[in-house]
């Protein structure tokens, strides 16, 4: 066999942790080769199937009801195999037609043996190689344990669909199949049955009268949209869960693994990206350091000139002009120099990214995903980081401290109450400010009365300049 199948093999023997690391570099034709790639993208979707008997008893044990009270018609081909799961066709009693997802059997076992043999890995990195401790081995296992557990759940992954599905209400070039919720369990999952073109097959793609290039855009806007604009993105961007319709539509499958970032992160990774393509470094380099990611006793300036050795050779080029395992080699070494901390909060960002990058090769190899999505980009920013978006942080600032208020007038009449109890005599002007009482004795926290008038002023003065 071809080096690349018997690698597919090894991981698809080692289980299913390793099959999604298989999943993952199978995009990634750069690093390991195309033939090798095309060998490990069997691991996406065309893994040995188990057998329908047991899918059937799984659906039955779950809804405690026979298969043919459920689904009309029942596909025992299964049309995928992946790694935690397989899907079959179906008819439903209503005559819909759906795809129904199921567990593959004793998979939580499996998943558990491999997690607990990574924990014992990284703690043996942690133990023994003091220099990956800033990788954070322990917490990015432990982030990895947390979405897997959610994974193995099929409701979980049914209400990650739906909220996906209601951000992208309003965005025709992005699809999600709808959730049948009747025939949800925790071992199944039934969807509206969608077709699509695989987005990484190019001469489908072309034959279906579609432009690689505007495919590859629409993909990363909905994914910019996904991190920047709803929190709440697709986290197995892998190609055997992103298909294409005949009019551009991207429609995503797969809602296993969902990754959040907040708005502090998503401000943070705004000012990054705003700092690199408006070559600041410095900004970049006092971004890191502000949100902890870069120790505050390395200079901001010598940070910057790093930031400036990785980020010169990847802007204006595309994407197959860079040597991205030169790239992540000059990462490497940078980020230890200047011991930087692993997010473990951003593992399932980094790795979602690398895998759209890939499926972007793959389909358009000389352009660049993330050039393409330029515009929105900078539309986001203005709206982030313009005066409105200033004015907005003003005002949710404001709103957060006087929600914090309540709290804090009661834990210093706590205060108060204990240290009269207790026997201490405060000097009465004293008193009477921990109480929030005005020296002239005019009534508590009055002044409390302008917040609303003051909110409502800043709102007013972000509508004068939008």
């Amino acid at each position: 066999m071809r080096p690349g199948q018997r690698l597919a093999l090894a991981l698809a023997a080692l289980g299913p942790t390793f099959i999604k690391f298989g999943q993952a570099l199978s995009t990634r034709a750069d690093l390991l080769g195309e033939n090798v790639a095309a060998d490990l993208s069997e691991l996406q979707d065309r893994l040995p199937p188990f057998p329908a008997a047991q899918a059937r008893a799984a659906i039955e044990n779950d809804f405690g009801a026979p298969l043919n009270t459920l689904y009309s018609s029942f596909n025992d081909v299964p049309v995928a195999a992946a790694s935690i799961a397989q899907v079959h066709f179906a008819t439903t009693t209503e005559g819909r037609e759906v795809a129904v997802k199921v567990l593959r059997p004793d998979i939580r076992a499996a998943f558990a043996r491999d997690v607990e043999f990574l924990f014992w890995i990284a703690g043996l990195a942690e133990r023994y190689a003091p220099k990956l401790r800033r990788l954070r081995p322990l917490e990015g296992v432990e982030a990895f344990a947390a979405t897997t557990r959610m994974e193995m759940d099929l409701r979980f992954e049914a209400a990650a669909a739906q909220e996906m599905a209601e951000n992208f209400a309003g965005d025709p070039m992005f699809k999600v199949p709808t959730v049948d919720w009747q025939r949800t369990a925790e071992h199944v999952l039934t969807l509206e049955r969608v077709s699509g073109t695989r987005v990484d097959d190019p001469a489908a793609v072309v034959a279906a009268g579609l432009d690689p290039v505007a495919v590859v855009k629409t993909a990363g806007e909905a994914f910019f949209k996904m991190v920047f604009r709803h929190g709440f993105f697709h986290a197995d961007m892998h190609p055997g869960n992103l298909f294409v319709t005949n009019t551009g539509v991207i429609i995503a499958m797969d809602f296993g693994i969902m990754g959040r970032v907040d708005p502090a992160t998503q401000k943070t990774l705004g000012e990054m990206l705003l700092g690199f393509l408006t070559r600041d470094y410095i900004r970049v380099a006092r971004v890191h350091i502000e949100a902890g990611f870069v120790p505050a006793r390395h200079a901001v300036e010598d940070f910057a000139q790093a930031c400036r050795s990785i980020a010169e050779p990847i802007l204006g080029k595309a994407i197959s002009e860079i040597s991205i395992a030169r790239l992540l080699g000059q990462l490497f070494q940078i980020t230890e120099t200047f011991e930087m901390q692993a997010q473990p909060q951003l593992l399932l960002l980094q790795k979602s990214m690398l895998l759209a990058e890939g499926v972007g090769r793959k389909l358009a190899p000389g352009v660049n995903m993330w050039e393409l999505t330029r515009p929105l980009i900078e539309q986001w920013m203005r709206e982030r980081f313009g005066p409105e978006g200033k004015i907005a942080d003003v005002v949710s600032g404001t709103i957060n401290s006087l929600e914090k208020l309540p709290r804090i007038i009661d834990r210093v009449d706590a205060v108060t109450a204990d240290l009269a109890r207790d026997g201490l005599k405060l000097h009465p002007e004293t008193a009477r400010a921990l109480r929030g009482e005005a020296l002239d004795g005019r009534t508590r926290y009055r002044w409390l009365l302008w917040a609303p008038w003051l909110a409502a002023a800043l709102l007013l003065a972000a509508l004068v300049l939008r």
